[in-house]
């Protein structure tokens, strides 16, 4: 079962996580084989870190994910390993992206972190409904800028 207390040799601990973090500029360039390629990426690195990824989703310019880490890895130690190690193994896929991004950083530098306590299921349905979510306030924001009954331009 994903939300329950874990074990090492000498602990017992739940520690889990809600990142965001985003590339360079927020470039909105994660999306269709690149999309499926950091999910990939992400998920075997915290496999190899002993992480495991309760929850994640991709947007086109920027990364949610719930995950739960050992105590022995500290937040900031385990976002620069997924960060760093992404970012080559990013590149080595999609070579064409080195020229994109300058001096071989694909995601900005800050990121997001908050703990899990009591409100682990609002969370997950925030990552759940993140793409919906985006999709109606996109919408919601559009502006007209020709009147589509008169063709006018509006100011």
């Amino acid at each position: 079962m994903k939300n329950e207390i874990k074990h090492t040799a000498h602990s017992t601990y739940r520690c889990q996580y809600h990142i965001v973090f985003a590339p360079k500029y927020r470039r909105k360039v994660i999306y269709g084989q690149l999309r499926a390629d950091i999910g990939q990426i992400l998920r075997k690195l915290c496999e190899q870190k002993g992480a495991e990824i309760l929850e994640a989703t991709a947007m086109p310019d920027h990364i949610h994910m719930l995950v739960s880490i050992p105590p022995y890895i500290s937040i900031a130690q385990f976002m620069g390993y997924i960060k760093g190690k992404s970012t080559l193994m990013i590149f080595d896929r999609h070579a064409n992206l080195k020229y994109k991004y300058g001096s071989r950083h694909f995601w900005c530098r800050g990121y997001y972190v908050d703990t899990v306590g009591r409100n682990e299921k609002v969370i997950r349905d925030y990552i759940k409904n993140q793409t919906e979510e985006d999709y109606m306030q996109d919408q919601m924001s559009l502006k007209e800028f020709m009147d589509p009954f008169t063709g006018s331009k509006t100011k």
